[in-house]
């Protein structure tokens, strides 16, 4: 099957640039780094197989890049060589008249702004988000189409471009020359910041590799020519030479940058305007380069590329928690070395419910693929390469945790507890002013609430004694607690954590619910059998009966 290449050079992934990126190195011996690294290289060596051997995409593009950044952060921490050919199958049987150099991929401002020093008439255009692709004329008419490859050598796709109505067959003019550009995945006014690359580059690589492409796949594939290797000398001459032999896309995506200011505001501009392709940054262009007979297949110094923010980040899993709420759902959460997402800070992400992390199977020293649900929260998308160590992990049993469980602080029930606790004072229940989960972390920690309801009980000299409460806090703390004596009976029934009762009828008295059954329950407008059955049994729960007797005796209304 015909090889196809991801947009990205891998050199430029493991140049100086690391430091966007590089955070502490791992604390593993000599051996286990070996077998991590080991690992992930094999990883990306299946990846790129796939991808040019086979035209398929196993993993989306920023995460492969985010791979192979780690890999090289990794090698560099262990003083460890790169791979000695870390594209195998990505060459192919036909050279290429100028080798295809690659970019340099920056993500700080502060990096463009030092690259931007002492740079003169620079140039900025859209990163289209597509496979490179070299394309020769001769007197005027096509003649031949190179995939990238390795930047040296590539397939030929010749008889799939003459069927790519967005490839000029016939120059304006009749010369002989070759251009470097991006075959992309037509869009309609896409909007990067809103929905990404789309796996747009996946797709344009997938129809390159097949050997027989259909008029209507090749409709759908566009054109931007990004380089006329030996045209003429400045970069506006050749933007405007190229627009004059009918490469027409390039023109209007094209803008001079005085400094940064202009880079950031053709960055932001392009990042969220409609367009018609994916893109995944912006390049920067020094007009002036040395002669194409020179360049070779690596990043040049008169070119780089400043990536927008990932979409996706690739995490280090540094521990496991499990969070049991309410009613006793199990909720793992992983803790993960800092990342950034669209310039927030991640440092935790749920997985959601303990079977989703048991199907993972997710340990500490994993790498974790995160997005942003909503661009606001942190949301595990898939694991990308699970560490070569398995810690065990001591994962609660989801059969010891449900609505009736832990209503004291006992080993293991301390995390329900304190969300019964939460739920309590919350304003799905008691709406108490002035107290929420550090005030209930505050009073667990000294000891003095054994039972959901000891709270009740607590003076003023007993508050006074607590750390780091003031004076004024505790008069507020006790002042709050007084209030919740005034809240009337449904209330504490919500407070308590009742399961819902939809439109049924409640009585007045603890007393007339508790004598109600399940048949009874059921009878009520709006109750099924199950939720029949969850009120019967709450109002039967030896624990549930204690506290009513305690709130009985404080005399709350309707106890």
């Amino acid at each position: 099957m015909l090889a196809t290449l991801r947009l990205f050079c891998i050199f430029p992934l493991l140049s100086a640039h690391l430091g966007a990126f590089a955070g502490e190195c791992p604390t593993w011996p000599a051996d286990r780094a070996r077998s991590e690294i080991t690992a992930l290289q094999q990883q990306i060596d299946q990846w790129d197989d796939a991808y040019h051997r086979e035209g398929r995409s196993l993993i989306v593009d920023e995460l492969y890049d985010q791979s192979r950044i780690r890999l090289g952060e990794w090698r560099q921490c262990f003083k460890l060589p790169s791979s000695s050919k870390p594209l195998p199958t990505a060459a192919g049987p036909v050279a290429h008249p100028i080798a295809h150099t690659g970019l340099d991929k920056l993500h700080d401002a502060a990096d463009i702004e030092a690259w931007l020093r002492d740079r003169k008439d620079v140039w900025a255009q859209p990163k289209v988000d597509g496979v490179a692709v070299t394309l020769i004329y001769r007197a005027g008419r096509l003649q031949q189409a190179i995939s990238r490859g390795d930047g040296v050598r590539g397939q030929d796709w010749t008889a799939s471009a003459q069927k790519i109505s967005a490839i000029p067959r016939q120059l304006t003019q009749p010369l002989d020359l070759s251009v470097q550009g991006e075959l992309y995945w037509r869009l309609d006014d896409h909007i990067q910041a809103r929905t990404g690359s789309a796996n747009a580059r996946a797709t344009v690589a997938g129809l390159m590799g097949r050997k027989d492409l259909s008029i209507e796949q090749a409709a759908g594939i566009g054109l931007f020519v990004w380089d006329w290797p030996q045209g003429p000398n400045s970069l506006a001459e050749r933007i405007t030479g190229l627009a004059t032999l009918g490469f027409a896309t390039t023109e209007p995506y094209s803008q001079p940058v005085s400094g940064l200011a202009d880079a950031q505001q053709w960055r932001d501009h392009w990042y969220r305007s409609p367009l018609p392709f994916a893109s995944d940054g912006i390049v920067l262009r020094q007009s002036q380069r040395p002669a194409a007979e020179r360049w070779q297949a690596r990043p040049p110094y008169w070119a780089v590329a400043w990536k927008y923010p990932f979409a996706q980040a690739l995490a280090d899993v540094r521990k496991v928690d499990f969070k049991v709420g309410r009613t006793g759902r199990i909720t793992p959460v992983l803790e993960l070395a800092p990342v950034m997402l669209d310039d927030r800070q991640i440092r935790r992400v749920s997985v959601s419910s303990l079977k989703r992390w048991q199907e993972l199977d997710i340990r500490p020293g994993d790498q974790v693929a995160i997005s942003l649900a909503g661009l606001t929260i942190p949301r595990l998308d898939s694991v990308v390469l699970h560490s070569t160590e398995r810690v065990e992990l001591n994962a609660p049993l989801a059969s010891d945790f449900h609505p009736l469980s832990c209503w004291q602080p006992t080993p293991g029930c301390e995390s329900q507890f304190l969300a019964r606790l939460i739920w309590l004072g919350g304003k799905q229940g008691l709406a108490l002013p002035h107290v929420g989960r550090g005030t209930w972390e505050k009073l667990l920690d000294t000891g003095r609430l054994n039972s959901l309801l000891d709270w009740l009980a607590l003076d003023e000299p007993e508050l006074a004694k607590i750390a780091g409460l003031g004076e004024r806090s505790s008069a507020r703390l006790l002042h709050s607690f007084h209030s919740a004596r005034q809240r009337p009976f449904t209330q504490w029934l919500k407070a308590l954590g009742l399961p819902p009762t939809g439109q049924a009828s409640l009585a007045d008295s603890w007393q007339a619910l508790a004598q109600r059954n399940t048949e009874q329950w059921q009878a009520e407008p709006g109750i099924g059998p199950s939720r029949a059955a969850q009120l019967s049994a709450f109002f039967r729960d030896p624990q549930v009966l204690a506290l009513s007797e305690t709130l009985r005796a404080a005399g709350i209304d309707g106890f």
